[in-house]
């Protein structure tokens, strides 16, 4: 339905030189409507109300964890040909998804956020609360604000990159990925380059989002990290300057005694922040948790962070970790608390775990598929109808399979956020612990806090999404000890087992009742 343009014809040429193959699923030549999802669980949906008329493919394959994949060429080449485009967004699909979607897809074309747009279809959203469990500070990064004064959009990238550290000796600051692989934002061991732009020290954030991080320390002493702020806009513009500002940390000694006078910053979440609307770089810290809300601000200046004593670990024997040091070698750690590429907003991003959230996406899908197609309207409506009417019924019996688990029961332990509206919509208590971090052994606290949780709660099951069980070894461990069952959920993702929707739900639920009861 649409004539090739400039853009694809770029891509295409790319394509060639890099022999890709076989060709994407869509297409010029289609006389069907071209529609590019982020995820296979949008993919689904949509084919449900679009049926024959339209092809949709996604960007993120089945089985592939939408916070962390990063696109292909031949995912770029589906967009170019895309007359609409959906996205979940609210900061569930990792930023180079959603940076190849929008700088891929034709000016003409239609660009849907799901999560965004539903909620005038009535989707209920719920705020992300993340619970500090913790006995160390849960230190991250945070990008604040919208950037308005410098044009930025949801493809813009802020930049922090780390110019310089005073103290006695190495700092690294990286993520752990879902599958427990590093990706390393900072590393003052080999010098902080000002030649290249500081590119190999960068962090990079799309605009009001926040993200979890490990920062190592190889010595105790105090250290002070200079932080630079930048942002870009587009990936055709020269990033801008936003702010500078230098961080305090007390590592293994008294932070009063090494910084007289300041707030110590010693539990709860904080982030180094940029502030785009003000043009600062801070400190936001909550002592309970809780989003960007429940934050005070702090300059640079007036805090001291403090990694204890008991931060004490040693590095393990990982080789994913070998960037680290020497295994067994003795180091101190603020770990990432919450495992794998978690970079988000302030609202929770997984409204489809709620039923009656999808018969949002579904009617604002099939009003944008009219939209585009209306040679074809009586037939979106038709679907619509159809499949609207069968997800009330997977609605009703979500809720009556899962209220056949005692009450006293109905509690869901897992190591993924993703559940907040399955336990709202039907239910269900969520409640998960934070997970010991890859990068330091399990130590006996967090050990004695989650057969706390499974001994005080009286659960017999505790959940894991399939092929994630290496991300929680100590979840299954300790499962297995206390005579509790390790049953499958899905989050994110659909696979040759569960490849809908509507089958996701169902498994769901069923796993719910059959392992809880």
């Amino acid at each position: 339905m649409r004539r090739v343009t400039a853009a694809a014809v770029g891509v295409v040429a790319a394509c060639l030189v890099t022999a890709c193959a076989p060709p994407p699923a869509l297409s010029d030549r289609s006389d069907r409507l071209q529609v590019v999802t982020t995820t296979g669980l949008l993919a689904d949906i949509v084919g449900e109300v679009g049926g024959d008329d339209v092809d949709v493919v996604p960007i993120v394959p089945d089985g592939a964890d939408p916070h962390s994949y990063e696109p292909t060429l031949r995912r770029a080449r589906d967009v170019v040909y895309a007359d609409v485009a959906f996205s979940n967004y609210l900061l569930l699909e990792e930023h180079n998804v959603i940076k190849t979607l929008d700088a891929n897809l034709p000016e003409d074309a239609v660009n849907v956020s799901l999560a965004e747009d539903a909620v005038k279809y009535a989707a209920e959203i719920i705020p992300m609360v993340e619970k500090v469990n913790l006995d160390t500070i849960w230190l991250g990064l945070r990008a604040a604000g919208q950037g308005e004064r410098y044009g930025a959009s949801r493809v813009s990238d802020v930049l922090l990159s780390a110019t310089g550290l005073e103290g006695p000796g190495r700092m690294v600051g990286y993520l752990t990925g879902s599958f427990g692989d590093p990706e390393v934002y900072f590393d003052s061991g080999d010098g902080f380059d000002a030649a290249d732009g500081w590119r190999d020290d960068t962090a990079v954030l799309p605009v009001d989002a926040h993200t979890h991080m490990s920062w190592m320390f190889s010595e105790p002493g105090t250290y002070r990290l200079h932080l630079a702020a930048r942002i870009q806009v587009d990936e055709q513009t020269a990033s801008e300057p936003v702010a500078e500002a230098t961080f305090t940390f007390a590592v293994g000694v008294p932070p009063a005694a090494a910084v007289p006078g300041r707030t110590v910053l010693d539990h709860g979440h904080a982030d180094l922040s940029v502030d785009l609307d003000a043009g600062t770089l801070g400190v936001r810290h909550d002592p309970s948790g809780g989003g960007e809300a429940t934050q005070r601000s702090f300059a640079a200046e007036e805090v001291v962070i403090d990694v204890p004593a008991k931060a004490l670990v040693e590095i393990p024997s990982d080789r994913r970790l070998a960037f680290l040091g020497e295994p067994g070698t003795p180091v101190h750690q603020l770990a990432q608390a919450v495992l794998g590429k978690h970079v988000h907003g302030e609202i929770d991003p997984h409204l489809w775990q709620d039923v009656g959230n999808v018969m949002a996406y579904v009617e604002l899908i099939r009003d944008t598929l009219v939209a585009a197609d209306p040679d074809h309207a009586l037939d979106y409506r038709r679907r619509t109808n159809a499949y609207l009417a069968e997800l009330e019924e997977l609605d009703d019996h979500v809720r009556s399979t899962i209220a056949e688990v005692p009450e006293h029961r109905r509690y869901l332990v897992t190591t993924h956020d993703a559940f907040a509206y399955l336990g709202h919509a039907y239910d269900v208590e969520i409640a998960g612990f934070v997970t010991p971090h890859p990068s330091a052994e399990p130590s006996l606290a967090d050990r004695r806090k989650l057969v706390a949780t499974i001994r005080d709660l009286d659960v017999p099951a505790v959940f894991l999404e399939p092929g994630l069980a290496a991300r929680a070894p100590v979840l299954t461990q300790v499962a297995d000890e206390e005579g509790v069952d390790v049953c499958p959920i899905y989050g994110d993702t659909l696979d040759d087992r569960v490849s809908s929707y509507v089958s996701m739900m169902r498994f769901n639920a069923e796993s719910l009742r059959r392992c809880l009861s």
